[in-house]
């Protein structure tokens, strides 16, 4: 058996007869009805509280992620873009072309260095870090 508590309150004439009027059905009694409401109205404001106090923190958590998504969507198009022009441009080096292979196998070992020291040293070519704003 649940231990229970007596309590008195006072209600206003309407919500008094609204109170008598859902425990006239059967099987409903103004103690389950106080005690139902109470319990809701303490799990919305337990609920609240979480709000305020971890809303704003997910609210920019999620407008970082977001600009975050969008910053990968627009390096991934450019870097599409720019492949496919490299290769619209750029004829294939004939099979026999050591010397050009040799060449480019030197830009891109440059290439990939670089982008290694820029990481590195957290430098972005274009824009620049959240942190420097």
């Amino acid at each position: 058996m649940v231990e229970k508590i007596r309590h008195q309150l006072f209600l206003p004439r309407d919500v008094s007869g609204r109170l008598e009027a859902l425990a006239a059905k059967p099987g409903a009694s103004k103690s389950a009805i106080l005690a139902d409401a109470v319990t809701a109205w303490l799990d919305r404001r337990g609920r609240s509280e979480l709000e305020d106090r971890f809303g704003l923190r997910l609210d920019r958590l999620t407008a970082a992620l977001g600009r975050i998504e969008r910053d990968g969507q627009v390096l991934l198009e450019t870097l599409a873009l720019f492949v496919r022009y490299e290769l619209a441009i750029h004829a294939p080096l004939a099979e026999n072309d050591a010397a050009g292979r040799a060449i480019a196998r030197e830009r891109f070992d440059a290439f990939v260095a670089q982008v290694g020291r820029q990481i590195a040293a957290g430098r972005r070519t274009i824009g620049t870090p959240e942190s420097d704003r």
